[in-house]
């Protein structure tokens, strides 16, 4: 009997290191992680990543979206460990908004919003009355707003933060400027190509998603100064993950770097970390 105990306990011993074993070698990096990204640019980006990633024993897998809404949900459900999206000032109206305990763990790249127009290809021939569509992310809202501010074509109220400006902040529109902001962001590519006379707002993932090059079909485009900084985001339990952490080291890589620059041709812009 006191043999048995014995075989018993050590097996026991035994089952409790292999156990602590397998939790050491996930907090090393070898294991699975799942990002959900929109496909451009940032699945594509994180393709890039895969074997760099792989390399380090982390086996990387990717679920594309093509809304705004659906990987902070999954994020938050655990369906995802991190997701790769959103700017800070999004991510940011999110938390405060709906109350996810998210925590961005890194800042990879900058898309410049642009404004399109199929009809006219330059400031100084908008039209007085011109139609302004904007998605209903107001997020984005004073982003865009600034744009116009900077082209002299509105003037803000200066008592506002200008991440926090909506419409109604306008103080001067002396072309009588008509903002509309009622539609999802994935569908502004199809009012640029529906709404001939119109000034469209369009994220720059889904522009180049629609055929657009940013620095070439834009009369309107931010600089690489934006504030809205793509960000790995992760649930704040997990921001110390080191898999996540090396997905962030690994895009910050030169090699990564290089490929968002060569690829994107400065419509995308990489950031070093700094947000």
């Amino acid at each position: 009997m006191k043999k048995i105990l014995a075989i018993v306990s050590v097996l026991t011993v035994l089952i409790l290191a292999a156990c602590g074993g397998d939790s050491d070698e996930g907090d090393s990096g070898n294991k699975t992680i799942k990002v959900g990204a929109s496909s451009v640019p940032h699945a594509e980006i994180l393709e890039e990543a895969k074997p760099l990633l792989k390399e380090k024993g982390i086996t990387l897998e990717i679920e594309e979206y093509q809304d705004y809404v659906l990987p902070n949900d999954d994020l938050e459900s655990g369906e995802l460990d991190a997701n790769y999206f959103q700017h800070i000032p999004y991510l940011e109206t999110q938390i405060a908004e709906i109350g996810y305990d998210f925590t961005q763990i890194g800042g990879i790249h900058i898309e410049p919003m642009g404004v399109y127009s199929k009809t006219i290809s330059g400031v100084d021939e908008i039209k007085d009355g011109t139609e302004v569509i904007l998605s209903r992310s107001v997020a984005d809202h004073g982003r865009i707003l600034a744009l116009f501010e900077r082209e002299g074509l509105i003037e803000l109220d200066d008592s506002v933060d200008t991440v926090d400006a909506t419409v109604d902040d306008i103080v001067d529109n002396p072309k009588n400027l008509k903002f509309s902001a009622d539609v999802d962001a994935a569908l502004l590519p199809e009012l640029y190509n529906s709404e001939e006379n119109a000034l469209v707002a369009i994220n720059t993932n889904y522009a180049i998603e629609a055929g657009l090059n940013p620095l070439d079909d834009a009369i309107i485009l931010e600089g690489d100064e934006s504030p809205y900084v793509n960000v790995v985001a992760v649930r704040t339990e997990d921001k110390d993950n080191k898999a996540l952490n090396t997905l962030v080291d690994v895009l910050h890589s030169k090699k990564i770097q290089d490929f968002i620059l060569e690829k994107y041709e400065g419509a995308v812009v990489p950031v070093n970390g700094e947000e």
